[in-house]
């Protein structure tokens, strides 16, 4: 048996877990060099929220995020989470988009990509993974990990299969509900590594209190590389922490061979900072707890979160029970989706739609309908044509890629901001994020001319995603 290899996750996930994706750029260059000598597998330190956020509460540039980190990071690879055709955001975009930011991305020092689509629907992976694959970094296949009536172990063995047949270097199974067993892992760990050839990374979050007990099973069954945090931003909705991760491996055939004092220099860094987030409020105690909701309804934390602003702008916190008792049933309707960005949104959404208005589907939004109009890919089970019929009444409903029914958009947006455009990749930050990033651009130059404006950094709370 190899040694466990770590991937860290505090510049991206674990950030994003507990304080909304808040660690400014400058917070985190003065550590960048130490995280360095480590000897990680990998940093994993952008994509998912972070793109959104930086143009969103902290006036960054994503892109000028990523040189920075990379200029500094010169021995430890660099990674990030890609959606799949939905890129960084919230729907699927064309094929040369996602062509063109990948290539971007690689450009600017991503070493590893990890792909993941929301349904587990290979197709929409396809065409960032060859690319990837293309520009010769380490494509990973993610699988979103979910729990109901069909998924089973044949269901993640097939999903693997099919990943490593379509070109991808390494599998990730992608917990991000917490809702991996130990015992379970080990069975599941196990299976994998008898069908497919390439190395298995395993992603948990502590929500349901297991991670560390499923990363260790994991290890066990022989997963190759696993994700923790540094123990100021761990636990709780975020991962288990790499200090005690490598101190229980420690002096085993599973020895991590990393430096716990040099993982305390790290640590001694971040709980200042920690300190400062419980403070001005963005990091809430409260997710440190162990959430055994995520075991019975199977919502991630994020999830949660933006549940209760909905039924608080409703002013129907008083049925917030009856919501969450509503998700599952809400779910077998749409074929069992993992719950994981969009998905998890579009469930959650018609979820209190349903107990607010007192009837299943009177209400449905259009995110809803395409999802069930397969705008979104195939869910794991087809959806029962009564619910096909109450939500889309006799619209058709498609089966192709739904990336196949877009035209190419670059061009086009290209011309729709050109009078902003200051570097090749503000393209595509308008393409993910339109108003968001037209915010950000005016910002920009407001800046640069040394005019006031009020597009100050905002502590407004978002949720994981």
């Amino acid at each position: 048996m190899s040694k466990v290899k770590i991937t860290e996750t505090i510049l991206r996930d674990a950030h994003q877990s507990l304080i909304a994706t808040r660690l400014k750029i400058k917070e985190i260059l003065p550590i960048l060099e130490e995280l360095d000598k480590v000897g990680y597998n990998a940093l994993e330190m952008w994509g998912g929220a972070t793109f959104d956020t930086c143009l969103r509460f902290l006036n960054e540039d994503p892109w000028e995020r990523l040189r920075a980190i990379r200029r500094k990071v010169k021995r430890t690879k660099l990674q990030m989470l890609m959606r799949g055709q939905n890129v960084l955001g919230y729907k699927h975009y064309s094929d040369d988009i996602v062509i063109d930011f990948v290539k971007k991305a690689v450009y600017n020092g991503i070493d590893i990509i990890r792909i993941f689509d929301a349904l587990n629907d290979i197709r929409n992976i396809k065409v960032a993974l060859e690319m990837a694959k293309k520009e010769g970094v380490h494509a990973q296949g993610a699988i979103a990990y979910t729990i109901s009536p069909v998924h089973t172990i044949q269901t993640y063995i097939d999903l693997a299969k099919e990943m490593e047949n379509m070109g991808a270097d390494s599998i990730c199974i992608k917990d991000m509900s917490g809702l991996l067993t130990p015992f379970f892992t080990f069975e599941l760990i196990s299976s994998l590594k008898k069908t497919v050839n390439i190395p298995l990374e395993l992603h948990s979050h502590s929500t349901s209190g297991l991670a560390s007990m499923s990363y260790l099973k994991g290890i066990e069954a022989g997963v190759d590389i696993i994700d923790t945090a540094i123990s100021p931003f761990a636990l709780g909705t975020s991962q288990p922490p790499t200090e005690s991760i490598v101190a229980a491996l420690e002096a085993t055939e599973f020895d991590t061979e990393l430096n716990i004092n040099k993982l305390n220099t790290i640590a001694e860094y971040f709980k200042p900072l920690r300190e400062k987030y419980i403070e001005n409020g963005l990091l809430n105690p409260k997710v440190f707890g162990v959430n055994i909701n995520t075991l019975i309804y199977q919502v991630p934390g994020g999830m949660l979160s933006n549940l209760i602003n909905q039924l608080q702008a409703q002013k129907a916190l008083d049925k917030f029970d009856e919501v969450l008792g509503e998700v599952p049933r809400v779910r077998e309707d749409l074929g069992y989706p993992p719950l994981v960005t969009p998905t998890s949104q579009i469930i959650g959404t018609q979820a209190v739609l349903n107990i607010i208005t007192g009837e299943r589907y009177k209400v449905v939004p259009k995110e809803v309908k395409a999802y069930v109009k397969g705008m979104y890919g195939k869910p794991t089970v087809p959806i029962k044509e009564k619910i096909v019929r109450k939500i889309i009444g006799g619209e058709k409903v498609i089966t192709c890629r739904p990336a196949d029914l877009l035209e190419p958009q670059l061009e086009v947006i290209k011309n729709e901001i050109k009078e902003y455009l200051e570097k090749e990749e503000d393209v595509l930050t308008y393409a993910l994020f339109p108003q968001v990033a037209l915010k950000y651009f005016k910002y920009r130059e407001a800046k640069k001319y040394n005019v006031d404006d009020d597009l100050t950094d905002s502590n407004e709370r978002t949720y994981p995603i």
